[in-house]
């Protein structure tokens, strides 16, 4: 089959790779119709996670045709149309009996959860396409994948429900979701949103779903600020002002009540921390860099709370914890239990209260998937997803 394939920074190629085969009786087969680049694939695309593997497969957001199932699967049948979640997830051990999905115990390999426990006390849960430190899995960024416990991930999709409506279903939209949920909204409630690329707009969303009264978002890419304005939201260009001072201006001096981090561990921007963390990070002195969660801090009222689906590896400098305990803040955090939130999204999409096609901004074959990714990376302003069709012609690019 053919697939994508990682070969170290910003070097990804579609090769020839052998099928995908069942492996455990709970496994499917999946002939995938629809995937997308998702914004935590740059992180690899940039070779800023650890433990890729030339010839990896790449690719966490992805639905398809069921082609195969293993014996011991009792749910899914040959020929349904499925969205399979990111996170893989037995649905047997302590934390998938607590929906705690993207804490399963059991979905990570021994041999590649070493570094993770080492790294975080406790390892990492199973994840497609996503580096050894989550298993090493096969992503679906391809014409098939292997799904391991498949009997508790898919969520089978109605016939004559187009793929781009329920795609998001993977990843992105119960991020979202659950980035919004972190905050515990409350009737009235101001919610500031760092970052529009997909999971802050879809956060955008939620949170007015959820009942914030107002939501502010911030960025500097026009398009993406445009797209936000669109779904309701008041907007702040962080390059035209200064970002706390605004928000104190347009909160009548509060502040908001809470505050997503939708950035991340790459925050970009000319300001003297960001400058200090790329120097410390090129030097492996940090790891990441949290100019956008520091700012939150700072901004976010007196008894806040702070939300953060944004993706975060390893060990930060000058962080205001000073700033966390003084002010009261509550901080929810982590990895979406995608397959908690995937039943109640199907059935707002179903009622046309939540629409994600307004994302997708290019659509490619799947042998045009290293171009998708060039652009995503070098023109985010105008690339707010790129879809992947596995079966659609290569077209021009441009």
């Amino acid at each position: 089959m053919r697939a994508l394939t990682w070969h170290g920074k910003h070097d990804v190629r579609v090769d020839s790779v052998p099928d995908p085969r069942i492996v455990n009786p709970r496994d499917a087969i999946v002939e995938i119709t629809s995937t997308a680049i998702c914004g935590s694939d740059l992180h690899l695309y940039d070779h800023y996670i650890p433990t890729l593997k030339a010839g990896d497969i790449l690719g966490h957001e992805f639905m398809g045709i069921v082609a195969e199932v293993g014996p011991g699967n009792r749910k899914l049948k040959v020929g349904q149309r499925v969205v399979v979640p990111f996170v893989i997830a037995c649905g047997q051990c302590f934390f998938c009996q607590k929906q705690q999905y993207s804490a399963c115990d059991n979905s990570n390999p021994a041999e590649t959860a070493d570094m993770s426990e080492t790294l975080y006390g406790y390892p990492m849960t199973g994840a497609f396409g996503y580096a050894h430190l989550t298993g090493g899995y096969a992503g679906g960024q391809a014409e098939y994948v292997r799904v391991p416990f498949s009997d508790v991930g898919p969520i089978v999709i109605p016939d004559g429900v187009e793929d781009e409506r329920v795609l998001f279903l993977s990843d992105i939209l119960p991020t979202g979701w659950m980035a919004a949920l972190n905050c515990d909204i409350e009737p009235g409630d101001t919610v500031a949103v760092w970052g529009c690329g997909p999971v802050g707009l879809f956060a955008i969303q939620s949170a007015f779903v959820q009942g914030a009264h107002r939501v502010i978002a911030i960025d500097h890419y026009p398009h993406r600020l445009d797209l936000a304005k669109e779904l309701g939201a008041e907007v702040i260009n962080y390059e035209e002002v200064h970002v706390r001072e605004a928000l104190v201006e347009m909160t009548g001096g509060l502040g908001p009540d809470a505050c997503i981090d939708a950035v991340g561990m790459e925050s970009h921007g000319v300001t003297p921390d960001n400058l200090y963390d790329h120097a410390k990070a090129a030097v492996a002195l940090v790891t990441d860099r949290p100019h956008a969660l520091r700012q939150l801090i700072l901004a976010c009222r007196k008894g806040g709370r702070i939300s953060v689906p944004g993706v975060y590896g390893g060990v930060v400098d000058k962080f205001p914890l000073g700033a966390l305990m003084e002010k009261g803040l509550q901080v929810k955090t982590g990895q979406t239990h995608v397959q908690r939130f995937s039943h109640e999204l199907l059935k707002l999409i179903l009622e046309d209260k939540i629409d994600t096609t307004f994302l997708i901004s290019h659509r490619m074959s799947l042998e045009e998937a290293p171009q998708g990714y060039k652009l995503f990376k070098e023109r985010q302003n105008e690339t707010t997803k790129v879809v992947l069709k596995p079966k659609q012609a290569p077209a021009s690019v441009h």
